[in-house]
């Protein structure tokens, strides 16, 4: 008797080819969680943090090309890319759902085995807001012990950032940049440009003219919206699991992601609705 429901076509013999497990590598992946305590929740735990990262690295290989596409000239191709990151931030913000349903009780269990690892030591986070443009240089430290991580990190802070990038791009189409802004420190996090509000003041004053700039600005908006509801979120869990104990990389933990709430990576695309 045969099983109807399978396709007459189907390939069912994989001894020498290349199958679905071989070309997404999940003998790597699925063998990658090692609990370090018998606590039923650590799965959970190493699981939601393995697949975030999957999508952080996604984020960055999107936004940088989203980068190197807008420095070139050509804004409308990188749209989908930042829009593509703006739904990577809508994934990692549901999976703050499937980590809430571990409740205090359960996270002692195994968080002693944790040690002094903590997701603020996570590099491609780091990266990615290096690449938007927070650059703050102390927190390379972390990556110290890690000459590849290190240097990964010290050579993104050496290019322009993803806003620099758009800033440069709005010069090259004529818009009034100014110019300290233009030849500042990259490396160095833009702080709140009047000039700078006022380019984009007058893109969303006169949205038919502008088009394409104020559709990229929109981008930029959509991206930080998502990311953050995902820092808001952040914050949520740990508040709802650990309360307000210290985290276990020595931060204030919850005290800590309320100030990371106040950072804007685009402050002038902010604070220029005040002035609309």
């Amino acid at each position: 008797m045969t099983d109807d429901t399978t396709p007459d076509s189907a390939m069912l013999n994989f001894s020498d080819k290349m199958s679905y497990t071989d070309y997404l590598g999940l003998d790597a992946i699925l063998n990658a969680q090692h609990p370090l305590s018998d606590a039923h929740d650590e799965m959970l735990f190493i699981i939601q943090h393995q697949a975030s990262e999957i999508w952080l690295r996604l984020a960055i290989y999107e936004l940088n090309a989203a980068r190197d596409i807008i420095a070139r000239g050509e804004t409308r191709m990188a749209f989908k890319m930042l829009a593509r990151v703006a739904r990577i931030f809508e994934q990692l913000n549901s999976a703050w759902d499937v980590l809430r349903t571990m409740t205090p009780s359960e996270y002692t269990e195994f968080r002693d085995d944790l040690g002094q690892s903590s997701g603020f030591q996570s590099h491609q986070y780091r990266l990615v807001e290096y690449i938007v443009g927070n650059r703050n240089h102390t927190l390379l430290k972390p990556h110290e012990h890690r000459d590849d991580l290190h240097s990964a990190l010290k050579d993104e802070l050496a290019k322009p950032s993803l806003y620099d990038t758009v800033l440069r791009t709005l010069a090259a189409k004529g818009f009034n940049i100014p110019a300290d802004v233009l030849t500042r420190d990259v490396s160095q996090k833009l702080p709140h440009n009047a000039g700078v509000e006022d380019v984009w003041r007058q893109i969303y004053q006169d949205p038919t003219t502008h088009w394409e700039a104020y559709e990229l600005a929109e981008k930029l908006v959509d991206f930080e919206d998502y990311f953050r509801r995902w820092r808001f979120n952040h914050v949520t869990t740990v508040e709802r699991i650990i309360g307000n104990k210290r985290g276990t990389g020595g931060t204030g933990g919850v005290s800590y992601l309320h100030k990371m709430l106040q950072v804007e990576l685009f402050p002038e695309l902010w604070s220029v609705r005040t002035l609309l």
